[in-house]
């Protein structure tokens, strides 16, 4: 018989805190394997392992491809490697950032969804924006456990607000509920695996394919959703719209996926770097013409020394509004839209 042998947790801003707690309230004899995602930038090495080995009765370690799928083992995404699941065995691989991340939740929760249906529970904790939903909504339509952490109990609320938002939520309880809560869950057997339909699975198998390194254009993944004016935050390439429920993401051709709110915080950071961009450029011409018109001052030829301070001045005229933008320019999130997202 079946059970709920499977969990995937996804964590970000806060979430070290967030797992500490979870993992300390676990059983001992957890029949389940623990997989978990958090946020770390590139080049950072993880102590989530010793932390959370520390923290509770399971021992953590960061898994190499190919390591065989035990219970009772809390599995930790190495840095800058995506964490997926195989039939029995863990995958680790480079495959395109989703959400700007490498290790992201989403390709974990995906490949859960895919390969373990019913049997799998995933949880999402405290973090940023919101890396997770789309992956929940995946382990929803497969039959799945959802549970997610009261944003109210969470450092940083956005990502429990979004799953909240878009994913039928079977629980939610303060982190430190949620150990107790999967030492349960676990225990129970799993229903039979959830039929959907084939075009659903087609999408979710190419998706876990592009995190596997499988070329994108193999998989086809722009015909599976809408084109879209917008370009790739990652790459610039263009972008298909996807429609999951009341999600919209996108997906670039060569594989990057983003969330539409991830993709209005990238594009408003984009316009703040073009205007510096711009700016640099008139200082530079700025300082040229200086240089040049006092280089002509000093040979006596003051017609084209005249010429170029006249310039400079120009420069400088059309440099201010310029830097007046760029330090005004306010990046936008869905955490800045309203008082849900806050």
């Amino acid at each position: 018989m079946a059970t709920k042998d499977i969990v995937v947790v996804g964590a970000s801003a806060g979430g070290m805190g967030a797992l500490e707690k979870l993992v300390t309230g676990l059983p001992a004899d957890l029949p389940a394997a623990v997989f978990v995602v958090w946020h770390l930038a590139p080049g950072v090495r993880t102590v989530l392992p010793s932390v959370l080995s520390k923290a509770g009765p399971l021992s953590a370690c960061a898994p190499s491809d190919g390591d065989p799928i035990k219970p009772g083992r809390i599995y930790i995404a190495p840095n800058d490697h995506h964490m997926l699941l195989e039939r029995g065995y863990i995958r680790v691989t480079k495959g395109p950032k989703e959400n700007r991340f490498r290790p992201a939740i989403d390709p974990l929760f995906r490949s859960a969804a895919y390969l373990y249906s019913t049997r799998v529970i995933g949880v999402v904790l405290s973090g940023a924006l919101d890396d997770g939903t789309a992956g929940l909504w995946a382990i929803k339509l497969r039959g799945g456990t959802a549970v997610v952490q009261d944003p109210a109990d969470a450092v940083h609320r956005s990502m429990p607000i979004n799953a909240l938002d878009n994913v039928a939520v079977d629980y939610t309880l303060p982190v430190a509920e949620i150990g107790p809560l999967l030492g349960r869950l676990t225990r129970e057997a799993a229903a039979p695996e959830s039929l959907i339909g084939a075009e659903e699975r087609a999408r979710m198998e190419a998706e876990v394919n592009i995190a596997r390194e499988v070329d994108p254009r193999v998989e086809q993944i722009l015909g599976y959703g809408e084109l879209s004016p917008f370009t790739c935050p990652e790459c610039h390439g263009v972008l298909t719209m996807l429609r999951e429920g009341s999600i919209i993401r996108f997906r670039c051709h060569t594989g990057h996926a983003v969330s539409s709110g991830m993709l209005l915080e990238a594009s408003t950071e984009q316009i703040e770097q073009r205007l510096l961009d711009a700016l640099r450029a008139l200082d530079e011409t700025i300082m040229l013409l200086n240089q040049l018109g006092e280089e002509y001052a000093r040979k006596g030829n003051t017609e084209a020394a005249e010429q170029c301070f006249n310039r400079a001045r120009d420069a400088y005229e059309r440099s201010r509004p310029v830097r007046e933008a760029a330090l005004h320019n306010e990046e936008i999130s869905p955490e800045t839209l309203g008082p849900r997202a806050s």
